[in-house]
């Protein structure tokens, strides 16, 4: 379940960035980072490349990685926080910082905890919505009834903030991918930052 979360992870970090990237940490907390690191960090390379480079695998990808003169770290911690093993990724570009990191609960399923600091607990469907906003009354409402008027049905739909009123991120699991006009819509709504159809 670590390769997988791994990946995802990986790939999450990829689909949300925009411009070339110049370094990736990778944070290993408590059991995990006993574990082989070295196959992880090659599947969370995967994840964070295949949007650029379909093709890529985990015996390519810290290759294409050091090719294009991006700096890899791993960071090997023990147990701390609320969480007693986790994955963090930072990825560096050169317009922002971007951060997530996620933790296998037992069953096996991997979950997110964390983006950009902002603490929010969602596994990852095949389908992702996310969107970054400011944190007022009503986006929640005009979200779902934008989304159900353009037939898109929601499985599930997880919320985090920094503080009241303040940034938020908003990640829905939704039946099937969101069309780019219904992106744009969202985009339009009042307090919407960013919005962005994820596939995993």
């Amino acid at each position: 379940p670590y390769l997988t979360l791994a990946q995802q992870l990986g790939s999450f970090a990829g689909q949300l960035t925009e411009t070339g990237i110049s370094a990736v940490t990778i944070e290993y907390a408590g059991d995990v980072a006993e574990m082989n690191t070295r196959v992880l960090t090659n599947a969370a390379l995967t994840g964070l490349l295949k949007p650029q480079l379909e093709d890529v695998n985990m015996v390519s990808a810290p290759v294409i990685a050091k090719d294009r003169d991006i700096k890899v770290t791993e960071v090997k911690r023990e147990q701390q926080g609320a969480y007693e093993t986790y994955i963090k990724i930072e990825v560096k570009t050169e317009r922002q910082d971007r951060s997530v990191a996620g933790t296998v609960f037992s069953g096996g399923l991997p979950r997110l905890i964390q983006i950009k600091g902002v603490n929010l607990e969602a596994s990852l469907g095949r389908h992702m919505l996310y969107v970054t906003n400011q944190d007022k009354p009503g986006f929640i409402g005009a979200l779902g009834s934008l989304l159900g008027k353009s037939g898109i049905n929601i499985a599930n739909f997880n919320l985090g903030r920094e503080k009241a009123g303040g940034d938020a991120i908003c990640l829905v699991e939704v039946d099937a991918d969101v069309p780019a006009s219904v992106l744009a819509e969202i985009q339009a709504l009042p307090h919407v930052v960013q919005v962005k159809s994820l596939t995993f």
